[in-house]
């Protein structure tokens, strides 16, 4: 963890000038292919929601600028963030949960699973945000549904610094699987190249086994 000077910073202007602003977040929508992603997910017999949000943590976790965050008025560089994501229940609701991110798949998805089991053995939204450590990325899914555009709620809070992810029901082209991918984030801590980069080590992961 590091603090950022600021006055030093080669993004101080871009900082407080959309630090100003009630809703500072930016954010575009895209596809990543996914066809090897799948079928590497289901030759091993894992959850293709597990494989590509690990994915996504491993990308995350390569892109500096989304490992920043604004607590107490500095700019805090967290060595690595962790996991927030919804979870679907079968009544229809979702809660949120929480886990520490790994680098080994296998206890990544352990921890995975065993959040899956928490929030559908369980109602209301389980975690406040509130009670969630900031250095976390939220990520959704809406898996029904592949999507061109999403939008998120929000509290208007300029401090509001978290990253956000949804990932759509992927649709298929030619043979090959594409999954719909949006990503927003407050545009004083990371600009359109720090957004791409993700997307595209998270492209690059994807096609890994």
């Amino acid at each position: 963890m590091r603090i950022i000077d600021i006055e030093s910073w080669n993004r101080k202007e871009h900082f407080e000038f959309f630090s100003k602003m009630k809703s500072p977040y930016f954010g575009f929508t895209t596809e990543v292919d996914c066809t090897e992603a799948y079928e590497n997910a289901k030759e091993n017999g894992h959850s293709f929601f597990a494989h590509y949000l690990y994915k996504s943590m491993v990308a995350i976790n390569t892109v500096d600028e989304l490992k920043l965050r604004i607590v107490d008025d500095k700019i805090i560089l967290f060595d690595e963030v962790h996991v927030g994501s919804t979870i679907g229940r079968e009544d229809g609701t979702f809660g949120f949960s929480f886990f520490q991110y790994s680098e080994n798949f296998e206890n990544f998805n352990k921890e995975l699973q065993n959040q899956v089991r928490i929030v559908q053995n369980s109602t209301g939204l389980g975690i406040s945000n509130d009670a969630l450590p900031i250095n976390h990325i939220r990520h959704t899914t809406i898996p029904w549904n592949s999507f061109t555009t999403i939008l998120h709620p929000t509290n208007f809070d300029p401090k509001e610094c978290i990253p956000k992810i949804a990932f759509g029901k992927f649709n298929i082209r030619e043979g090959r699987k594409y999954l719909p991918v949006s990503i927003e984030a407050h545009h004083g801590l990371a600009d359109g190249i720090h957004l791409a980069k993700y997307i595209s080590e998270f492209q690059k992961q994807l096609n890994l086994p």
